[in-house]
């Protein structure tokens, strides 16, 4: 059952043309029931119910991390400053088989929940090996998460047997599906370069008996499409479209690298992208082009990647790059505005991970999921416009408190739903033993 709850003595910011400089944001059973300014509010409705006080913030729709993996935070700064498939081949994939298992896994993502709910994440869409590791951690947390269960055509961890990896994703959904208001669980197929045809076809296949969305990552790299072409003979959308998997796919990640036809193929079916643009610099991966994912149609959500290829969590530091990255890219000032690139980690992934209509605003009706952001400090003063403000100024640390689900989780910085700190020493401890070898 969700909470109730009013947010009161702050300015109230309910999506990107919706501001007022002063409001409330009533939540009842976890869902909005009232956000706008004083003259609309009925203070007699709601006695008795708990007061969060904003302290003259920011209060805005919690963000939206559309594409992670949350457990790899046990591996940030493990292996940088190499290109991707360095990277994943010779030390991520072998970090992975030796330190991964569902209990590596349900403590490093609590880890990434605490971090993600510091800096404003609401909801995030997790994919990894052992999700119900994951899983018992976002539910831990009290994060909204739609978690995927990663198949991949060889060993991973939690499956040894390749052929088993559908078996094992149809047991972790059929297991969590229902089970929470929070969490739905999902499938994830690595890639187009991991997986065989028959492979991504059974996925889809799982996905759409069990009624749950699949995700994969997607042109990442300048070679990852020639990996692709030299195995199937045809770029990364287009051999999808030759096995009819874009009909049912829900999203992919990343999308640096695909041409325009595939772009306007992805619209044509409904396929969102993710963009993680600070993991695609770190990685040299290239800069995705948002601003022709827009003239093609195609919804455009945000997410950070792994802790590994980033290095960190935080949604807000993701807008600013996002929209710094496409004026770079396009030599244009005026492309991916301030506030399109928070509509993107806004309305643009709650599309992405099929929550339309569910999160990213603050709208009666919508989810009780928001942020409050401190803004009486330097760096955010003056405030002309919370769009420029927030994107172009605003960190996660200036996060004060964090409501999923109408729940205060963080209050003056502080997570309120588990131990974080007892958690960061586990980690740590892990950590020395990774380290060891």
């Amino acid at each position: 059952m969700g909470g109730d709850l009013v947010v009161e003595n702050g300015a109230i910011w309910a999506g990107p043309q919706d501001y007022w400089p002063q409001g409330f944001l009533a939540i009842k059973d976890g869902k909005i029931s009232y956000v706008g300014p004083p003259e609309g509010f009925q203070p007699e409705a709601f006695l008795g119910i708990e007061r969060l006080d904003a302290g003259g913030g920011l209060v805005m729709p919690g963000l939206i991390n559309a594409h992670c993996h949350a457990a790899m935070v046990l591996f940030r700064g493990l292996a940088d400053d190499l290109p991707l498939m360095t990277w994943l081949n010779e030390h991520m994939f072998p970090a992975e088989a030796r330190w991964v298992n569902e209990e590596m896994v349900e403590l490093c993502s609590l880890l990434a929940a605490g971090e993600m709910l510091l800096s404003g994440t609401t909801c995030v869409g997790d994919s990894y090996f052992c999700a119900h590791g994951a899983a018992r951690a976002f539910e831990r947390a009290g994060l909204r998460a739609v978690v995927a269960q990663g198949i991949i055509d060889f060993p991973a961890p939690g499956v040894t047997d390749p052929d088993q990896g559908i078996e094992a994703a149809r047991g972790f959904v059929e297991a969590w599906q229902g089970k929470s208001s929070l969490l739905q669980p999902a499938i994830f197929a690595h890639s187009l370069y991991t997986c065989s045809p028959a492979k991504l076809k059974a996925v889809a296949g799982l996905a759409h008996e069990l009624g749950v969305p699949w995700f994969t990552h997607l042109a990442e790299t300048k070679s990852e499409v020639t990996q692709v072409k030299e195995m199937h003979g045809a770029t990364p959308a287009r051999h999808l479209e030759s096995l009819g998997l874009l009909e049912s796919l829900q999203a992919a990640a990343h999308g640096v690298w695909l041409e325009d036809e595939e772009l306007r193929l992805l619209a044509d079916h409904g396929v969102a992208l993710v963009h993680c643009p600070e993991s695609n610099r770190k990685l040299a991966s290239g800069m995705a082009d948002v601003d022709a994912w827009q003239r093609a149609g195609v919804t455009g959500g945000l997410g950070t990647d792994g802790a590994a290829s980033n290095n960190d969590l935080d949604m807000i530091s993701e807008m600013a790059s996002a929209a710094l990255g496409d004026k770079i890219r396009n030599l244009n000032p005026a492309s991916l505005s301030a506030r399109e690139a928070i509509d993107m980690a806004w309305a643009g992934s709650a599309r992405a991970l099929g929550l339309e209509g569910v999160v990213g605003r603050l709208l009666p009706g919508y989810a009780g999921d928001a942020v409050v952001l401190n803004t009486d400090q330097p760096h955010l003063t003056p405030f002309f416009d919370p769009a420029s403000t927030v994107v172009y100024s605003a960190r996660g640390a200036d996060v004060r408190h964090t409501v999923v689900d109408g729940k205060v989780l963080v209050r003056d910085c502080e997570v309120l739903s588990f131990d974080l700190n007892d958690v960061m020493a586990r980690v740590r401890d892990l950590a020395r033993q990774v380290a060891e070898g």
